[in-house]
């Protein structure tokens, strides 16, 4: 191939992560809300919370990981609570404009797939609270795979199960590392940083047009 030859890479699949790219995803703000920012950094300084949904989402059990951290912290017991009982207020509000975006996508025929850090009864839940999440031709969720991103099995499924070629598919997600490690894997990425530059990468794709991609 000479120096003056283009490879065109053409886009067949379009893969979402969901938190902060389809539903924000912010317990620091939901936790100082209700119980003050004073109080949440303290627990949060004692306590790896983030590390326990990690946990949920390679396929440890929702309700009773949150409560067994609980009750490792009595202090603290009651406000660990509120990551599963108060988990959706969490998980909110959706991103309308993405969504909006997704359903673009689908309705002209381009395949769309989910590839999300998520846990099992977690995602179940959050079904019933948001329907669009029904809506992918895929969904690649890890707490049922056991695997999570940036974690290169969890891409290596995508690719198995899906068919479509690394550098035929778009990721966007809105955490640098993974999608460093999907590029590494020789897939397209966006770094996601809102809905406005998402439906930009979209159009320069010619996925969409402007008029497709606006929000509405």
């Amino acid at each position: 191939m000479t120096s003056t030859e283009e490879i065109t890479r053409t886009v067949d699949a379009v893969v979402w992560d969901i938190g902060n790219v389809l539903i924000e995803w912010q317990p620091e703000r939901h936790y100082d809300a209700v119980i003050g920012e004073e109080r949440r950094r303290a627990m949060f300084d004692a306590i790896d919370l983030h590390g326990m949904n990690d946990r949920i989402d390679k396929g440890e059990p929702f309700r009773d990981t949150i409560y067994a951290v609980a009750a490792e912290h009595p202090e603290w017991e009651r406000d660990i609570r509120r990551w599963h009982d108060e988990w959706i207020a969490m998980a909110s509000p959706p991103i309308t404009w993405s969504i909006e975006l997704l359903r673009a996508l689908r309705s002209k025929g381009i395949p769309c797939f989910a590839l999300s850090n998520f846990g099992t009864g977690s995602f179940a839940y959050a079904e019933t609270q948001y329907p669009f999440l029904t809506e992918f031709d895929l969904r690649f969720v890890s707490g049922q795979l056991g695997t999570i991103k940036p974690e290169a099995r969890i891409y290596e499924i995508v690719e198995e199960e899906s068919g479509v070629r690394p550098e035929h598919l778009l990721f966007t997600d809105d955490r640098a590392e993974n999608v460093e490690a999907a590029a590494a894997r020789g897939w397209q990425t966006h770094r996601f940083d809102g809905p406005a530059g998402w439906a930009e990468r979209l159009v320069a794709e010619g996925l969409l047009t402007a008029a497709e991609a606006a929000e509405r």
